[in-house]
């Protein structure tokens, strides 16, 4: 079997909104980068030398309603899910991000924009052998009824599931399944989109979040129902929006991930204790050549 290659983008692309929790706008630009640079986001408005973050599970400064990542310096950029969602949907490997302010647009609370963004730049394929992490056991994280895990798979990609609950009978019970297989992403998550309750609203921007939330980038549910006047892109775009994000918080394991997602009510904090948990046991995972067989050719993680 052929071994793949790793990729970039083929041009710079640009995109400008505000963020949904500072409400500051900010204009973010996908720049294509070298082989083995990974994902790296850089604040062109910090001081020089001190904007460039890298896009791990140990960049995780918080996990509040998003994932914000932070360097050495103090200077972070925050809801980073979507977009980095959007990128390993793609299965682009290295990115240069230069976003002028503290938090990644919200655009209209999916992935779609972004997305489409990365599919006008175009893919250009690199020299360098494409790495993925092989999982070779199982990995769990529980926090009282939320529960996720990684586990063994014969599939060369990941395959998730996950199962939501709410009281509110406008979401109730939903779960899905799926392999973010070439295409399945755009065709099964990128347009759902992030939501909240409207009973939230005012508690949430007293504590300095939700400030750039309305009804064009977000879901909201208030006592009869959806209040956004299209109502739902799909019936249970809210499970399929948590799956969204944990194809995101995944990414920051630092390569593709082969094996399986499932979890119970998971969260930005949860899948980043699952992330990090995974890293630090060195048994259970592996690298591996993409395209080349897991039996015949893996490096075990260095202790």
């Amino acid at each position: 079997m052929a071994v793949e290659r790793q990729t970039t983008i083929s041009r710079k692309v640009s995109c400008a909104g505000i963020g949904v929790h500072s409400g500051a706008r900010a204009r973010l630009t996908l720049n294509p980068a070298l082989a083995n640079s990974g994902i790296r986001f850089v604040r062109v408005d910090a001081a020089p030398g001190t904007g460039e973050i890298s896009a791990h599970a140990e960049s995780v400064s918080d996990t509040q309603l998003g994932t914000t990542l932070s360097n050495e310096h103090g200077v972070s950029v925050a809801v980073v899910e979507h977009l980095l969602a959007a990128v390993a949907g793609l299965g682009i490997d290295n990115l240069r991000i230069e976003i002028d302010g503290p938090e990644v647009p919200i655009m209209d609370g999916s992935s779609s924009v972004f997305y489409e963004l990365l599919l006008q730049a175009g893919q250009r394929t690199l020299g360098a052998a494409r790495r993925r992490i092989r999982i070779l056991e199982k990995v769990e994280m529980r926090e009282g009824p939320k529960r996720a895990t990684l586990s063994p798979s014969h599939n060369d990609v990941l395959t998730l599931r996950a199962r939501i609950e709410y009281d509110d009978q406008h979401i109730g019970v939903q779960q899905m399944a799926m392999r973010l297989a070439p295409g399945m992403f755009a065709r099964d998550l990128a347009f759902a989109r992030t939501y909240g309750f409207a009973r939230d609203v005012e508690m949430l921007r007293a504590m300095g979040l939700a400030r750039g939330g309305s009804l064009e980038n977000a879901v909201v549910i208030g006592e009869d129902g959806v209040m956004n006047p299209e109502g739902l892109r799909i019936e249970d775009e809210f499970v399929r929006h948590k799956m969204l994000d944990a194809v995101g918080d995944l990414m920051l394991a630092g390569a593709p991930i082969a094996g399986d997602y499932d979890a119970v009510q998971p969260g930005h904090a949860l899948n980043n204790k699952l992330v990090r948990k995974l890293l630090a046991t060195p048994s259970a995972w592996c690298w591996e050549e993409a395209g080349v067989h897991a039996a015949t050719e893996v490096v075990r993680a260095a202790v």
